[in-house]
C-alpha cells in the first residue's frame, strides 16, 4: 500500500487526480456477471465506504493550484462523490430502500425496454432471473431499519400495496415484466425467440412473481406494522444530524434549515402577490381559495382520455422544440419520446418524470406523463411539466452531460446533483416565458403554481423535518397557497416524509441560476448573450452552485475584458 502512495505521490498533481479517478472508475465492488442488478449487503456498503476514504485521504495530498479549471472541478467532484458514499454508510441509510412513490423493488420497472436484438434480451434476462437474490439482500437491511428506528414512517405507505400487488399475476403474459417480448425485433431468427419466449416465461413464473409474493407478506405481515409513527426524521436516532447533512448534499451549500425555512416563507409570499395579479386580470370574482377551487374542479382545464393529455404533452414537447437554437449553442444528439407513466407505478406517482439512457443506449430518453387519475392532472401547468422535464430540462441537460468529450471524466459525464439538475429544471419553467410557452394567464398561473409548490417546499420539509410539522399541517400549506390537485398534493407530502433534504434543492438551484443571471445581465449590460449564458451553465456538466457561481463571474470578468478590447 506505501508503494502504491508513493508511486502517485510522484507523479505531477494533474497525473495524480487522473491515477485516483481511473481508479475511482474502474473500482467494481461486485462482480457484474454474477449481480447485474448490483449487490446491496451491509458488508458491500462497509465496504464501499472504506474505499471512498482511501481516495479521500489520497485526494488530499493533490494541490489545486497547478490544475486546469476542467481537472479543479473533477477533483472537487470527485471529493463530493466519495464523500456522500461514507456519508451513505455512516447515517446506515441503506436501512431504508423505500420511499413513499418508490422502492428497490418498484426500481426494477425501469429495466424494462424494448428489446432490439438477442444480446440485450438475455441481459434483461439475466436481470429478472437475480431478483430472487436481490430481495434476499434487502429484507435483513429493512429488518434491521425497524430495530435501529430508522424505517420509513407508517402514514406513506396508504396505497402502497399498488406497487407489489400489480405484479401478482396469474398469466405470465400480463406481468409488465413481459412487455418487451411481446414485440420481438424481426431481426431474431424463429430458433432464437422460440428460446427467449420459453426462458420469459419461466424466469416470470419462477423467479419475478414469487419476488412479488415475497415481498407482499414481508410488508404486509412483517414491515408495516412495525414502522414508525413520527413523520420527521429529527425525531429518529442522530436524525437531526443526518438532516443537515442532507441539506448540505441536496443543495450543495452551507445553509441551515432555519436560513431556508425563512427564505421559503418570502418566496411564498413575493410569488402569490403574482398569482393575485393573474386572478384580477381573468376578472375572477371571489377570494384565493376560491380561485384553487375552481383551477382544480372546472372541467375546461383537465383532458378527458389519457390519449388526449399525452397529444397535448406531445404538441408542447415540439413547441419546446423549435425554440432551443434561439437559446443554446449546443444541443443534445440524443432524441426523446413522450411516454405515459407505467401503469404499475402511477398510482403513487408524481405528474411527470424525466427518465433519461446512457449515451450509447440504442433507447431514447423519455418525458413520462402520468395519465391515472386525469381529474389530477391540470393542463395549465402542463406547459411547465413539460419544459422541466423534457426539454429544455432534464433531457437537453442530462443528455448534454452524457455527451460530454472525453476531457471531462466519465464519473462527471455520468453525475446527477439535485441542485444543479433540478434547479436547471426549474429555472427552465421560467425561461420558458420568453420561449412563448405561456399562451393563456391560466397557464401563466400554472407556471406560478409549479414555482409556488417549489417555494412550499423550502417551508414545508423543514417544517416536517426541523420544526415538528404534521402531516396535516404540510397538506393544509400546500393546499392553500397552490393550485396542485389534493391527490398530488397528498403523494407529494409523502414524498417529502419519505426523502429527507431533496425537495430543497429545486428552488435552491433556480434561485442560484436566477440571481446568477440576473448578476450578468447587470454586468454586461447589451453585451449580455443568453445563449453564451446557458454555454457556461451547461458546457461543464453537473458542478455544485458554489462551483457554477465561481465559473459565472469568471465568464462574466473575462467577458467585460474582451467589450474593452
Amino acid at each position: 500500500m506505501m508503494g502504491c502512495h508513493l508511486a502517485i505521490y510522484a507523479q505531477s498533481p494533474s497525473e495524480n487526480l487522473q491515477t485516483i479517478i481511473e481508479e475511482v472508475q474502474n473500482h467494481k465492488g461486485y462482480d457484474s456477471e454474477v449481480y447485474p442488478m448490483g449487490l446491496f449487503s451491509k458488508v458491500y456498503f462497509e465496504a464501499e465506504s472504506a474505499f471512498a476514504k482511501a481516495q479521500l485521504e489520497k485526494l488530499e495530498a493533490i494541490s489545486e493550484n497547478s490544475l486546469s479549471e476542467t481537472e479543479a472541478i473533477s477533483l472537487a467532484l470527485l471529493r463530493f462523490k466519495l464523500q456522500e458514499t461514507v456519508d451513505y454508510t455512516t447515517y446506515e441509510r441503506y436501512l431504508n430502500p423505500l420511499l413513499s412513490d418508490s422502492g428497490f423493488h418498484s426500481s426494477w420497472n425501469y429495466m424494462v425496454r424494448p428489446i432490439t436484438n438477442y444480446a440485450q434480451a438475455k441481459s434483461y434476462l439475466n436481470r429478472l432471473n437475480v431478483l430472487p437474490d436481490v430481495v434476499d439482500q434487502y429484507v435483513p437491511l429493512l429488518r434491521e431499519g425497524l430495530e435501529k428506528g430508522v424505517s420509513q414512517p407508517r402514514v406513506i405507505f396508504n396505497g402502497y400495496e399498488s406497487t407489489y400487488d400489480s405484479q401478482i399475476v396469474t398469466d405470465y403474459k400480463e406481468s409488465f415484466y413481459y412487455e418487451p417480448f411481446k414485440n420481438l425485433p424481426s431481426s431474431l431468427t424463429s430458433t432464437q425467440k422460440d428460446s427467449l419466449l420459453n426462458a420469459a416465461k419461466v424466469v416470470i413464473e419462477t423467479k419475478v412473481i414469487p419476488s412479488f409474493k415475497r415481498i407482499k407478506t414481508f410488508f404486509e405481515e412483517e414491515y408495516y406494522p412495525k414502522t414508525r409513527k413520527t413523520i420527521g426524521v429529527s425525531e429518529t436516532p442522530n436524525g437531526k444530524e443526518y438532516y443537515q447533512n442532507r441539506i448540505q448534499y441536496y443543495t450543495t451549500l452551507d445553509l441551515t434549515a432555519d436560513q431556508i425555512h425563512q427564505r421559503g416563507l418570502k418566496e411564498v409570499a413575493r410569488i402569490k402577490s403574482e398569482m393575485e395579479k393573474i386572478i384580477a386580470e381573468v376578472n375572477f370574482k371571489g377570494s384565493f381559495a376560491e380561485f384553487l377551487e375552481f383551477l382544480r374542479t372546472d372541467e375546461q382545464f383537465y383532458a378527458k382520455t389519457p390519449k388526449e393529455i399525452l397529444m397535448i404533452a406531445r404538441d408542447m414537447a415540439k413547441r419546446a422544440d423549435a425554440q432551443l437554437p434561439r437559446f443554446f449553442k449546443t444541443l443534445p444528439r440524443k432524441p426523446y419520446g413522450v411516454a405515459p407513466v407505467p401503469d404499475a407505478i402511477a398510482p403513487k406517482y408524481t405528474g411527470g418524470r424525466y427518465v433519461g439512457t446512457s449515451k450509447n443506449s440504442t433507447d431514447p430518453g423519455y418525458y413520462w406523463v402520468n395519465t391515472y387519475d386525469l381529474p389530477s392532472r391540470p393542463l395549465y401547468t402542463l406547459p411547465s411539466l413539460t419544459v422541466h422535464e423534457a426539454v429544455p430540462g432534464h433531457h437537453l441537460q442530462g443528455s448534454l452531460n452524457n455527451e460530454l468529450g472525453d476531457s471531462i471524466p466519465t464519473f462527471r459525464r455520468n453525475m446527477y446533483l439535485s441542485a444543479f439538475g433540478e434547479g436547471w429544471g426549474l429555472y427552465c419553467e421560467f425561461l420558458a416565458e420568453e420561449m412563448g410557452m405561456y399562451t393563456t394567464p391560466y397557464e401563466h398561473f400554472g407556471k406560478l403554481t409549479y414555482e409556488m409548490w417549489r417555494a412550499c417546499r423550502l417551508v414545508v420539509d423543514t417544517g416536517i423535518h426541523a420544526k415538528g410539522w404534521t402531516r396535516d399541517q404540510v397538506v393544509d400549506y400546500m393546499a392553500s397557497n397552490t393550485a396542485l390537485s389534493l391527490h398530488e398534493i397528498n403523494t407529494e407530502t409523502d414524498r417529502y416524509i419519505s426523502w429527507p433534504g431533496q425537495a430543497l434543492s429545486y428552488k435552491i438551484g433556480e434561485i442560484k441560476i436566477r440571481e446568477l443571471r440576473i448578476e450578468a445581465e447587470t454586468a454586461l449590460g447589451a453585451a449580455f448573450d443568453i445563449r453564451e449564458f446557458h454555454e457556461v451553465i451547461l458546457e461543464q456538466g453537473t458542478v455544485t452552485l458554489e462551483i457554477l457561481e465561481q465559473r459565472v463571474r469568471d465568464w462574466v470578468k473575462e467577458s467585460k475584458k474582451d467589450n474593452r478590447k
